[in-house]
């Protein structure tokens, strides 16, 4: 039978590859990987013979095509429900945080570019910026305060939650957004991930350089 298929775009660039990434590997699913760099000569053209919107990501199973990272990981949970916290309030907590992730927090993806290569990107937040900066850290003391006391993850297993907030971990230790307490701890859990590091490792291979990413504008 062969391998399901994850569609994703640059490692360094596509936070929103990353997050269904992380979970299939978290998860143990083998999976063969299509790279498309973004951005590049016939990249679009590329990306709409596997993806109906012309985004990434996509995963492919069998006769089944998904796109859009939250719908991947529900795609997922259906056949791995782990990926979902097993008690009912934790698990409508945790869709709620993903979901506010998913649609949110647009002035801090705006100010905090995915870059995962890079390193020591000290930028100084101001206006909408900071207060989702600030609703973020809330976010992941609230989860882990509540519901994280089984495990070092927001809801002390890894679940799709954690494939939601990791690029934003990513984006916080680039740009030195400090973080206390739980929040502290939680970042420190997964920068330290085998996963991520492996994510990393293979963004600092790419070699493609997309100027509006490496600028901090969009």
């Amino acid at each position: 039978m062969a391998k399901p298929v994850l569609v994703i775009g640059n490692k360094n660039y596509s936070s929103w590859s990353m997050r269904p990434w992380l979970a299939l590997r978290h998860l143990g699913i083998g999976f063969d990987e299509v790279r498309i760099p973004l951005y590049g000569e016939g990249s679009s053209e590329e990306i709409r013979k596997y993806s109906p919107s012309g985004k990434v990501p996509v995963y492919i199973d069998g006769g089944v095509r998904v796109w859009d990272s939250i719908a991947i990981l529900e795609f997922l949970a259906e056949k791995h429900p782990s990926l979902w916290p097993a008690d009912a309030g934790a698990r409508a907590h945790a869709r709620s945080v993903c979901a506010e992730m998913h649609s949110g927090f647009a002035a801090l993806r705006s100010t905090l570019p995915m870059n995962a290569r890079a390193g020591d990107r000290w930028v100084e937040l101001g206006g909408d910026a900071v207060g989702d900066a600030e609703r973020v850290l809330e976010i992941w003391e609230t989860c882990r305060g509540e519901h994280g006391k089984a495990g070092p993850w927001l809801f002390g297993s890894f679940t799709a939650a954690d494939a939601m907030y990791a690029p934003v971990v990513l984006r916080f230790h680039t740009y030195g957004i400090e973080a206390g307490g739980l929040s502290k701890g939680y970042m420190e859990t997964v920068l330290s991930d085998e996963h991520v590091l492996e994510w990393i490792s293979g963004a600092e291979q790419e070699e493609e350089v997309i100027e509006k990413f490496e600028k901090g504008i969009y």
